[in-house]
């Protein structure tokens, strides 16, 4: 790895731990993803001389400014959870560019990939899953932080309950065990798990989704103040396009694999452009009973990412498809400030 990679790893890693969890950060961009691609190899026969891949992420790019939340939205099995997988290098990156802090995540080693990983968290959708039922709630937030050495030894517990405190966990839960809270408590302590990190970026896979309504509320609202108070980076995965609308500043539409809308959350709401991106908004339930909606219900399965069709791969289940969608890739254009698509509904020149 170049030596400046290696001197920059270590300021990060310094400067983790002289931070404090309330400290101002300047808006810039904290990552950059370039091209990013990855596929699954598929078993091959003898006969094969070519493998076949699933291609889950097949050339998604966009950037995201410190301090912001981007939604990534779409169908199960479009290749969000993937993507945020891969941009932890929890998967191996194909091909294409992860730049966080002017760092290439693909290039560094997996020793100093584990230096970066409290810099880069994840909350993960099943909260009890991803929490060891023999850990109480107080060695669960504190292992890693014990592990990167965040702060001292002397001031480890204290530091633990003050992690508790700002995610709504009373202190006397120090010593209890997952099994023993609710649904909506154990995100907690998986955000506080990932808070004791001093994490810049956190990507958030459905973190509500196995939750009650008045309990989604409760979690989002706490996001949301995390965010106010630590100018923490989101990218919040889900398939609830509600709940994308109030936590976001940016929406990014996925459909096996591909990018195919990017745009503000007001531009994405008020200026829908792929046909796809509004027959997901049409599913969105209207909290009035008086407010008819006209559904746009798309026809058939979602294809194969191991064999996707040619041309615009929506254009199998797509109403308004024409001849060129067939047999020719919609280029991924900005068509106002901020906003772009791929779809040939829109000038491709």
């Amino acid at each position: 790895m170049p030596k400046n990679n290696n001197e920059k790893i270590e300021n990060i890693v310094e400067e983790n731990k002289l931070a404090s969890p309330l400290q101002e950060k300047k808006n810039k961009p904290i990552l950059v993803v370039e091209n990013l691609k990855k596929y699954f190899p598929l078993g091959s026969s003898w006969f094969q001389k070519q493998k076949h891949y699933v291609k889950a992420v097949d050339g998604v790019s966009f950037t995201i400014d410190e301090g912001k939340t981007l939604g990534v939205v779409g169908e199960s099995g479009c290749g969000k959870t993937t993507l945020g997988r891969t941009i932890l290098r929890l998967h191996s990156i194909t091909d294409g560019k992860v730049m966080y802090d002017d760092i290439d995540l693909r290039t560094i080693s997996k020793k100093e990939m584990t230096k970066l990983r409290p810099k880069i968290q994840i909350i993960f959708q099943d909260p009890y899953s991803s929490l060891s039922p023999r850990m109480t709630i107080g060695e669960i937030i504190g292992e890693a932080v014990r592990q990167h050495k965040i702060v001292p030894k002397e001031e480890f517990r204290d530091y633990i309950i003050e992690t508790m405190r700002l995610c709504g966990l009373p202190a006397y839960y120090y010593s209890r065990y997952p099994h023993e809270f609710s649904g909506g408590q154990r995100q907690r302590i998986s955000i506080a798990r990932s808070l004791a990190l001093k994490p810049d970026l956190i990507i958030c896979d459905e973190p509500v989704s196995a939750l009650d309504v008045s309990i989604q509320a409760q979690i989002i609202n706490l996001l949301v103040e995390l965010q106010e108070k630590m100018k923490i980076t989101y990218i919040f995965i889900s398939h609830d396009l509600s709940v994308v609308e109030y936590i976001s500043d940016e929406i990014m539409v996925m459909y096996l694999g591909n990018v195919v809308e990017h745009g503000t959350t007001e531009q994405i709401f008020k200026n829908t452009m792929h046909p796809y991106t509004k027959a997901l908004l049409s599913a969105v339930p209207i909290p009035d009973p008086d407010t008819k909606k006209q559904r746009i219900i798309l026809t058939g399965d979602i294809p194969s990412p191991a064999n996707p069709p040619k041309g615009c791969k929506f254009h199998t289940r797509c109403a308004q498809c024409m001849e060129v969608c067939k047999t020719v890739d919609p280029k991924f254009k900005e068509y106002e400030p901020g906003h772009k698509v791929a779809c040939h509904l829109y000038p491709q020149d």
